[in-house]
C-alpha cells in the first residue's frame, strides 16, 4: 500500500486534521449497489465507551432525532471488544449500518474485502464536506477514488502531567531528551513512578505509542510508515536504535505499567502516583471534568535536531456497512455527522479535547485545546498511529512484541526476529 503523505501547510490549510494520507486500494460498493433501503432506524455502533464520550454519543443521537430526517439506534461497545469484534461485525449476514473507526491504512484493509459502502453521494451532496481539506478528502478516498469515510473529530498525543504536581514537586517541562531523562531521575529520587503507561489489560496498544514516537524522533517519519508498510524489517540495525534509546528510560516506568490499562494509569497521573504519561486525549474522558483545568502536556522529546518534528495526531469518524438495507437513511445520518453542528455536540458531551475536522465548528477553546493546536500545527509532518499507519491485523505483532520487551529487554534480538516474522505473515496474507 502506498502512503501519501501531504504537506503541513496543504494538511492544515482549513483544518489541519490528519497525518499520513493513505491510498486506499480495491473495490468498495457503491450505495446505488447496496441492498435496497428498509425502515427503521439506522444502526450505529460505536466504540466510545468512556462515560463522558458515550454520553456525548448519546447526545448526538437526540439531536439527530430532532431533526426528523431519520433515527439511530445506538449500540456503545467496549472499546477493545469492538476492536477484536470489527470484522465478524461487517462480515456478518445482518450487520450494524454505520461504526465509528478510522479512516486510512485501517479502513483499506476493510474496503479491499468489500465490507465498506461507498459514500460518494453524501460527499458530492454535502454542502459542509464540500469544504473539508484535500487531505481529508484523500484520507476517507479509496484506491478505486470512491469515497469510503467521514471524518468527524482528530486529537493529538503527549505526554500528558498534572501542573499543580509538577508545582508542587518542583520540576517543569523538558525540551531535549537529556532534559527527559533528568526530570525522571528528579521525580524518581521524590518516591514518584516517573513515566506511568496503561499498556495493561485490554490496552497493551498503549505501547505502540513509545514506539511510534522513538522511531519517528530518530528515523524520521517516512522511514516509520515504509516500515509500518512492509518495505523495512523489525529487526533492522534502524528499529534496534529504537528500542536501544528506550532502554534508557525503561528503569523510570511505572513497575505495573503493563499490569494496568490506561484508565487505571490515568487515576494515577492524577492522584499522583506516576508523573506523566504517553497517550493521546481521549484519556480525558477518563478523567473527572473537574480535573481538566490542570492537565497540560509537553511535546515528546527532540532526540535528533536533524530529523523534521512529527507528531501523532490522529483522525476519527465514521464509516458504514456495504451490506447495509438502509443506505438512504445511512446517508442521511452521514451528512448530519459532518455538520459542525454535530461536532459541537459531540465536543460539549465528551471531555472537550478533540478537534473537529469541519472548519467553521468551534473546539472547547480551552488553554490545553488552544495548546494542542498549535502541537499539531508546529509539526513538519503527521502520524496517524501504529494501526492507523498499518492495519488492525498488525497492532496484535506490535503488542505481543512490544509488552514483551518492556518485560525482558535484554531479550530484545529475538523479540525483533520474532516480530519481524509475525509481520511478514500479516503483510503477506
Amino acid at each position: 500500500m502506498t502512503n501519501l503523505q501531504p504537506s503541513r501547510r496543504g494538511l492544515l490549510a482549513g483544518l489541519g486534521a490528519t497525518g499520513a494520507a493513505a491510498l486506499l486500494s480495491g473495490c468498495v460498493t457503491s450505495s446505488s449497489s447496496a441492498k435496497s433501503p428498509s425502515t427503521g432506524p439506522v444502526t450505529l455502533q460505536s466504540n466510545l465507551s468512556a462515560p463522558q464520550a458515550k454520553a456525548a454519543m448519546e447526545d448526538l443521537a437526540a439531536a439527530y432525532a430532532k431533526k426528523g430526517t431519520g433515527r439511530v439506534s445506538l449500540n456503545t461497545v467496549a472499546a477493545e471488544t469492538f476492536r477484536t469484534q470489527l470484522p465478524t461485525y461487517l462480515t456478518s449476514a445482518n450487520p450494524p449500518d454505520v461504526y465509528t473507526w478510522y479512516p486510512g491504512s485501517v479502513a483499506d484493509a476493510y474496503a479491499r474485502k468489500d465490507l465498506l459502502l461507498g459514500l460518494d453521494d453524501v460527499w458530492a451532496s454535502s454542502p459542509d464536506l464540500k469544504r473539508y481539506s484535500k487531505a481529508l478528502n484523500s484520507l476517507c478516498t479509496a484506491g478505486s477514488g470512491k469515497k469510503v469515510f467521514v471524518p468527524s473529530t482528530y486529537y493529538w498525543w503527549g505526554m500528558f502531567y498534572r501542573k499543580s504536581n509538577f508545582a508542587k514537586w518542583g520540576v517543569r517541562e523538558p525540551r531535549t531528551w537529556d532534559e527527559f531523562l533528568d526530570l525522571c531521575d528528579t521525580l524518581k529520587s521524590k518516591g514518584v513512578a516517573p513515566i506511568g503507561l496503561g499498556a495493561g489489560g485490554n490496552t497493551a496498544w498503549v505501547a505502540s505509542a513509545w514506539f511510534d514516537y522513538l522511531d519517528i524522533r530518530i528515523n524520521g517519519a517516512g522511514y516509520h510508515r515504509e516500515l509500518l508498510a512492509g518495505k523495512h524489517r523489525f529487526d533492522d540495525p534502524e528499529v534496534r536504535r529504537v528500542f536501544d534509546r528506550w532502554q534508557e528510560v525503561l528503569p523510570y516506568f511505572d513497575p505495573d505499567g503493563t499490569a494496568v490499562a490506561f484508565q487505571d494509569a490515568t487515576t494515577a497521573l492524577l492522584n499522583g502516583r506516576s508523573g506523566m504519561m504517553l497517550i493521546g486525549t481521549f484519556f480525558a474522558d477518563a478523567a473527572p471534568k473537574d480535573a481538566l483545568d490542570d492537565i497540560d502536556f509537553f511535546r515528546f522529546p527532540v532526540i535528533d535536531p536533524k530529523v523534521p518534528l512529527a507528531e501523532e495526531a490522529p483522525t476519527d469518524g465514521y464509516f458504514a456497512s456495504a451490506r447495509s438495507g438502509r443506505t438512504r437513511q445511512v446517508d442521511e445520518l452521514m451528512k448530519y455527522l459532518a455538520t459542525a453542528e454535530a461536532q459541537e455536540i459531540y465536543i460539549k458531551g465528551s471531555s472537550g479535547t478533540v478537534l473537529p475536522c469541519h472548519p467553521d465548528a468551534k473546539d472547547a477553546g480551552t488553554p490545553l485545546v488552544k495548546k494542542g493546536r498549535a502541537h499539531i500545527e508546529s509539526a513538519a509532518e503527521l502520524t496517524q498511529f501504529f494501526n492507523r499507519d498499518s492495519s488492525d491485523a498488525l497492532q496484535p505483532t506490535a503488542d505481543t512484541a512490544l509488552t514483551k520487551f518492556i518485560a525482558q529487554p535484554k531479550s530484545v534480538g529475538s523479540i525483533l526476529t520474532d516480530w519481524q516474522r509475525d509481520a511478514a505473515k500479516i503483510w503477506s496474507a
